[in-house]
């Protein structure tokens, strides 16, 4: 499939129909003239962002030993089989002040969830099953009755597939830990991800959802009309390959804008900039011309702490290979928010099949780390790593080091405060869909190794 040469780079969201009919001519004269400002400062759709690692921030083929500092401590149910869990998150989902972690079981098509009843000890409940190929969950108020909904992402199957099997859910919380499943949208491209906030500004959360799809995906924003779980939804990207979406005020106007990542041979990091009222201006914050760059992750972080949301992204898929393994491109990357919705790409560092960047004080030395896991690597190899940590110097300078070989193929990671101090816990999930099938894993926690260091 070919890039089209030329992408509109409009404001989408509303029908500016009823706008032009309500205004006077000045007002729409002045509107207008308001937008293309708007327009011509954060699109830039002309000029595709290349990557580039002339600002590489650690260095290349210096990697430090640090497979003593951290050790796995298995969460949950035994298994025989191969897991396949494709999220995890820290959330207090029954806010009764301990944290605990929410996970997606995508080949058994199980969300769990891991209650932690005190003294890192957790009880693993299954609340929902039956909803093919979950692969995200999030915990969100929806209804504001004061208890966690749960977003609940369905691509219908995991491995590529063309027909419209996703489902956007919703699993509604009684207030007692019982859930009820809404389906909000089906039969649509397949859905990797659900991010909730008030886009339009009434009060309500709103939804972004990023469709993979296959061939054809979509980026789309659902208005909640706030009444019996309706939703509208308003496409602002036709696109195949959107595989993870973010929600927060990225530059500084305060509306809560959306990021998306976009795989498959596009390969590039969008941001849709809020004007107010659920009104998006598109632009291709990044972008890469390597069609096989395999884009994997974002996350939002603020590694040099000046108040800005910044964005850290991974490359590191390896599904579309008929050998999943390591490519010399892959890497974990930061693009640096230099406000008003321009952002300065760093390359923090290689690492093959990069998944899942999170960020992290992993030393507690007040400097914001990088952890990423691999999900895809050359496992034949003894030093192919699992997890990385990318230790920040206090001026953005890193350095990389191994933390762990085994187990392998870890798909997801998060960090959250599991033990009430303030100081934040790794925790991974292992996702087995290709061999070899030794060094499994199914839900981690990564203590550490000597509390002393």
């Amino acid at each position: 499939m070919k890039r089209p040469l030329f992408r509109s780079c409009e404001p989408v969201g509303r029908s500016r129909k009823s706008t032009e009919n309500r205004d006077s001519g000045p007002t729409r004269l002045l509107m207008l003239l308001s937008s293309i400002a708007f327009v011509l400062c954060l699109s830039g759709c002309d000029s595709k962002p290349k990557p580039t690692r002339a600002t590489r921030l650690s260095t290349p083929n210096h990697i430090h030993q640090s497979t003593d500092l951290l050790k796995p401590v298995p969460i949950g149910a035994d298994f025989a089989n191969h897991p396949w869990i494709a999220h995890v998150i820290v959330t207090d989902l029954d806010q009764d002040g301990l944290n605990d972690i929410l996970a997606c079981e995508s080949r058994e098509n199980k969300v769990l969830w891991l209650r932690q009843t005190g003294g890192l000890r957790f009880e693993e409940i299954v609340l929902h099953e039956g909803t093919p190929a979950p692969v995200h969950s999030e915990a969100f108020d929806m209804d504001g009755d004061g208890d966690l909904d749960i977003l609940l992402s369905s691509m219908g199957q995991v491995f590529p597939n063309n027909d419209k099997i996703g489902a956007v859910v919703i699993l509604e919380n009684d207030g007692n830990m019982g859930f009820t499943p809404h389906v909000i949208a089906d039969k649509i491209a397949r859905v990797c991800d659900i991010r909730a906030g008030d886009l339009d500004g009434d009060g309500l959360p709103d939804l972004a959802v990023a469709q993979f799809g296959y061939d054809q995906g979509e980026l789309r924003w659902m208005r909640n009309l706030g009444h019996d779980w309706q939703f509208e939804s308003i496409i602002l990207l036709s696109l195949s390959g959107p595989v993870n979406v973010l929600v927060a005020d990225f530059t500084g106007n305060g509306h809560l804008d959306i990021v998306s990542n976009v795989t498959q041979q596009w390969e590039e990091v969008y941001l849709f900039a809020n004007q107010g009222g659920g009104r998006f201006v598109s632009k291709v914050i990044f972008g890469s011309t390597n069609e096989d760059y395999g884009s994997s992750g974002i996350s939002t972080a603020d590694l040099n702490r000046d108040g800005r949301c910044d964005i850290l992204l991974s490359n590191g898929d390896g599904f579309d290979y008929a050998e999943p393994g390591p490519r010399p491109w892959h890497g974990v990357q930061w693009l640096e928010n230099m406000d008003g919705g321009f952002f300065r790409h760093h390359w923090i560092g290689d690492m093959p099949g990069a998944y899942s960047p999170v960020e992290i004080d992993l030393d507690r030395d007040g400097f914001r780390d990088v952890v990423a896991v691999s999900g895809f690597n050359d496992w034949s190899k003894a030093d192919a790593a699992s997890l990385m940590w990318f230790r920040n110097d206090g001026n953005q300078r890193f350095e990389a080091h191994v933390l762990a070989y085994r187990p392998t193929h870890l798909m997801c990671a998060a960090a959250g405060d599991l033990e009430g101090g303030g100081d934040l816990t790794l925790v991974t999930g292992g996702f087995h869909a290709y061999p070899p099938y030794t060094h499994r894993s199914r839900l981690l926690r990564w203590e550490k190794a000597d509390p002393e260091k």
